[in-house]
C-alpha cells in the first residue's frame, strides 16, 4: 500500500523505534528470569506487513509476550475510520509465577488512514490481589514524570474509564496511562510525548519486580491470584480495542491471544 499524507511522516523511523523498544523490554525482562528464553515467531498479515511475536515462559514470568506489528490494508477494520491504513506497535503482557509481582500492560502504537494519524497506547498495572502502595505510587510517579502535569492526569483518567470492567463494576488494576487517536496537530511534539511514555515504561516496572519476584507466597495466595487473572481474561475479550482491532483486521490470532494468562480460574 502507498501511503499518502499531508505530513512527510517519518514512518521507518517510527518503526525502528518500535523494533528497538521491542528489543530493549525483552532485554529487561530476561535480566529478572532465570529459567526460559524468549521465543520470537515471524507472522505476515493477509493484507500486507506482519509482526514478531516474542513470547516467554519462565520460572519469573510465567509467560511474557513482547510483540511488534506493521501491517496495511484497503480498508480500516474499525467503524470510527474509513479508507486505507498503516498500523505499527509494540504491545505486552506479563503473568508472574510470584502472585505478589503484579500483571503489567503495556502498548504504543501509531496509524495513519488515508491522510489522518495518530497516536496511542499507555500501560497500567494491575495486581493479582496483592496491591502494595508504594508499587502504585513508584508506578504512577514514573508516568508523571514522563510527560509532565497535567497531560498525566488526562491520560491517567482515561486509563481509570478505559480499563474498567462493567459486569465486574471495578477498574482491571490500579491504573496508569491510556490514550487513544492523540493528534494534537503538532506531529513533532506528539511524537515525542509518545517515544517518552515508551521509554519510560522500564524504569516504571522493573523496580517494582525486583522487589516482588522473590516474595515468599502460599498456595492459598496463588489461587487468589488464579481467579483474579480470569477477570483480566474477560476484560480483553469483551472490550479490548486492540483485540478488536486485531481479529477485524485479519491479524495472527496466536499473536492477539498472547494476552491471555497461562492458567486461571473462574
Amino acid at each position: 500500500m502507498e501511503l499518502t499524507t499531508n505530513l512527510e511522516l517519518p514512518i521507518s523511523e517510527i518503526t525502528n523505534f518500535l523494533t528497538t523498544l521491542q528489543d530493549e523490554i525483552i532485554s529487561a525482562f530476561m535480566s529478572l528470569e532465570t529459567e526460559g528464553q524468549f521465543e520470537k515467531t515471524p507472522w505476515e498479515h493477509p493484507t500486507g506487513g506482519g509482526g514478531t511475536m516474542a513470547v516467554l515462559r519462565g520460572k519469573v514470568f510465567e509467560k511474557a509476550a513482547v510483540n511488534f506489528s506493521s501491517v496495511h490494508g484497503d480498508e480500516f477494520p474499525l467503524d470510527d475510520a474509513s479508507g486505507p491504513y498503516f498500523a505499527t506497535g509494540v504491545s505486552l503482557i506479563t503473568h508472574m509465577n510470584n502472585p505478589h509481582a503484579p500483571t503489567v500492560h503495556m502498548n504504543v502504537r501509531f496509524i495513519q488512514v488515508g491522510d489522518k494519524h495518530w497516536f496511542g497506547g499507555g500501560y497500567d498495572l494491575t495486581p493479582m490481589g496483592f496491591p502494595y502502595e508504594e508499587d502504585t505510587h513508584h508506578f504512577h510517579s514514573i508516568a508523571e514524570q514522563s510527560i509532565g502535569n497535567p497531560i498525566y492526569r488526562k491520560f491517567s483518567d482515561n486509563a481509570k474509564k478505559y480499563f474498567y470492567i462493567p459486569h465486574r463494576k471495578k477498574e482491571r488494576g490500579v491504573g496508569g496511562l491510556f490514550f487513544d487517536k492523540y493528534n494534537s496537530g503538532d506531529f513533532d511534539n506528539d511524537y515525542s510525548l509518545w517515544r517518552a511514555i515508551a521509554n519510560s515504561f522500564i524504569i516504571a516496572i522493573i523496580p517494582i519486580y525486583q522487589k516482588r519476584i522473590n516474595q515468599p507466597f502460599t498456595e492459598k495466595e496463588r489461587e487468589k491470584q488464579l481467579q483474579l487473572r480470569g477477570h483480566y481474561a474477560e476484560f480483553n475479550l469483551l472490550y479490548d480495542r486492540g483485540t478488536k482491532f486485531g481479529f477485524k483486521s485479519g491479524g495472527n490470532p496466536d499473536a492477539i491471544l498472547c494476552s491471555m494468562p497461562p492458567i486461571v480460574k473462574w
